[in-house]
C-alpha cells in the first residue's frame, strides 16, 4: 500500500509540473513587429524589441516582408505593429487601400526624406540637370534604385518622365544600392540612387539630394507607428510603449551606422538602449 501511495503521489506531483510548464507558456507574452529590410527599419525595430524585451518581458518575432505584406499584416491582424511607416508620401498607396483597419498611433520619428541622391563632388544640382545627354551618360544611363515598389521607386519612375530623363530605373535592394553608392565614391565616379534620410551612407559619404523643383518627391516625410485593431485593448502595456516611442534621425543615425560597420543588430540596438536611459524611461512613462 505504501509503495502504490508513493507512486500515484509521484505521478500527481509530476503531471502538476507538467501542467505548471503548460501553463508558464500559455502566459508568455508574445508579440509580432513586421518591417521592411531598410537600414532605417531594422535600427528602428530592433530598438523597440529590445525595450519590449528587457523592460516589458515580451517574447518578440520579427516579420521581415515587403511593403505591402506589412501593411497587409498589422490591417489584417498577423503582425501586431510596425514602426516604419514612411508618410504622406512613400507609403500613401497603403495607407489609402487599408485605411480603417489599422490605428496609426502617428510619428515616431520627423524630418525623412525622399530623393535621388548624388555624391557632392559631381556637378548636378538639381533633377533637370540630368536630362542633358551629356550628364546623363556620366550616370551610365541608370538610377540604381532598391526593391521594386517601394515608394521611392514609384516616385522616381514618376521623376524620370516628369523630367524627360533618358535614365533607366535599376531595381535592386537597399543594400545592394549601398554597395554600389560606396564603390562609385571610392572610385570617384558619377552615380545616381533613389535615397532616403535617416540611412547612415550620409555619415558615412559626402552626399547631397537633387533639387526637385517640380516636387516629384513631395515634402519632408516622417515615419509613423501603426498598430492593429485591438491591441491596446489586449496589450496595453506594449501599446502604451509603442504610442510614447519618438525618437530623432540622429539616434537612428548612430543605431545605422553602428550596424554598418558590423555590429550585429541585436547589439547595436541593445548599445543604444543602455546609452539612453532617459529617452527610453520617457516611452516607459505610466507603462504597468
Amino acid at each position: 500500500m505504501k509503495k502504490s501511495l508513493t507512486l500515484m503521489l509521484s505521478v500527481v506531483f509530476l503531471f502538476s509540473l507538467v501542467l505548471a510548464g503548460c501553463s508558464g507558456g500559455e502566459d508568455k507574452k508574445q508579440i509580432k513587429l513586421a518591417y521592411v529590410a531598410w537600414d532605417s527599419e531594422i535600427a528602428s525595430t530592433n530598438v523597440v524589441k529590445t525595450v519590449l524585451e528587457e523592460k516589458l518581458g515580451y517574447e518578440v518575432e520579427m516579420l521581415q516582408v515587403d511593403a505591402g505584406p506589412m501593411w497587409q499584416g498589422v490591417s489584417d491582424g498577423s503582425a501586431d505593429a510596425m514602426v516604419a511607416a514612411w508618410l504622406p508620401g512613400t507609403h500613401q498607396s497603403y495607407y489609402e487601400r487599408f485605411e480603417g483597419q489599422f490605428e496609426d498611433l502617428g510619428a515616431n520619428l520627423e524630418g525623412a526624406a525622399i530623393g535621388l541622391v548624388v555624391p557632392t563632388y559631381v556637378e548636378a544640382n538639381s533633377i533637370e540637370d540630368l536630362a542633358d545627354p551629356a550628364v546623363a551618360e556620366l550616370f551610365g544611363g541608370e538610377i540604381i534604385g532598391i526593391e521594386p515598389g517601394a515608394g521611392v521607386m514609384t516616385a522616381t519612375e514618376n521623376a524620370i518622365e516628369a523630367y524627360g530623363l533618358d535614365l533607366t530605373l535599376v531595381n535592386s535592394s537597399s543594400a545592394a544600392m549601398a554597395q554600389e553608392l560606396q564603390k562609385a565614391y571610392d572610385e570617384q565616379r558619377a552615380i545616381a540612387v533613389t535615397g532616403w534620410t535617416p540611412h547612415w551612407k550620409f555619415a558615412k559619404m559626402d552626399l547631397k539630394y537633387l533639387e526637385d523643383p517640380q516636387g516629384v518627391f513631395g515634402e519632408a516625410e516622417h515615419i509613423n507607428t501603426i498598430v492593429r485593431q485591438g491591441l491596446a485593448e489586449d496589450m496595453p502595456d506594449a501599446y502604451k510603449l509603442l504610442d510614447q516611442f519618438n525618437w530623432s534621425p540622429d539616434d537612428m543615425a548612430a543605431v545605422m551606422v553602428a550596424i554598418q560597420e558590423g555590429t550585429d543588430p541585436e547589439a547595436a540596438a541593445k548599445a543604444w538602449v543602455d546609452a539612453n536611459e532617459d529617452k527610453v524611461n520617457a516611452w516607459l512613462e505610466g507603462v504597468e
